[in-house]
């Protein structure tokens, strides 16, 4: 039985004081053992939130790292950088950094590399555009994301990954994928996985849906043989979240 994880994805918001005063807030909403939860915070507040979270159950990841320990890469974090300070998740791939910062499946797939060797666990972000999906070719571009994003990866470290199915249309838009359309995808991705590994490695990988999940949609979404949480957005700087956490 796959451990449910639902983590949120803070994106360019709040500042280190405000970052503390929302995990105050949130400390006590989404306390519990039955899912592992996890607040993706801005680099900026990685310490202070690492700091906020003593204590808890909750875990604080990266929005994002690069692939070397070093060297003249300005604006970049290392992930020794990161787990010098207990960071314990990194979000890679996520589709605002593939449009905005021209990330491809290639440095993606370098940056997963990394974060095992780090001992970092990949949240590795996949998912399509409205025209791809009206195009009909969803599940085969999905398939070739992942497909790059695990080269090279080891079947033990596969098992420890993250995938997060995050449509790109329904980020950020008040849209959600169906149940139905949320739960192909992620039984796609887990065949796929099957096919690079095996059904053990397949089972084991825990497979996120995000989109404009809310309190409202997560129970259903949740509840899915192949969704194992989410990566929300928008709803994780709010009370709410805790109720997404808690969704039974």
């Amino acid at each position: 039985m796959r451990k449910k994880i639902i983590a949120g994805n803070w994106k360019m918001n709040k500042t280190p004081a405000e970052t503390v005063t929302l995990i105050n807030e949130l400390k006590p909403l989404v306390a519990t053992d039955e899912a592992d939860v996890v607040f993706c915070v801005p680099a900026i507040s990685l310490t202070t939130a690492i700091e906020a979270v003593k204590g808890t159950n909750i875990q604080i990841g990266a929005q994002n790292m690069y692939f070397e320990e070093s060297g003249a890469y300005t604006g970049e974090i290392a992930p020794n950088m990161l787990t010098s300070i207990g960071v314990k998740y990194v979000v890679i791939g996520h589709s605002e950094r593939r449009e905005y910062f021209a990330e491809t499946n290639e440095t993606v797939n370098k940056k997963v590399i990394k974060a095992f060797e780090h001992g970092i666990t990949p949240i590795i972000c996949c998912g399509e555009s409205l025209t791809q999906r009206e195009q009909g070719v969803t599940i085969d571009f999905i398939r070739q994301q992942i497909k790059v994003a695990f080269l090279t990866v080891t079947p033990d470290q596969a098992k420890i990954a993250v995938i997060a199915y995050e449509p790109i249309w329904a980020i950020g838009t008040g849209k959600v994928a169906t149940t139905a359309q949320a739960e192909e995808v992620c039984k796609a991705i887990r065949e796929c996985i099957d096919e690079i590994y095996d059904e053990v490695t397949a089972e084991a990988v825990r497979i996120q849906y995000g989109g404009s999940v809310t309190a409202a949609s997560a129970n259903e979404l949740f509840s899915q043989s192949d969704i194992d949480g989410g990566l929300v957005g928008g709803a994780s700087l709010k009370a709410d979240f805790g109720k997404i956490v808690n969704y039974k």
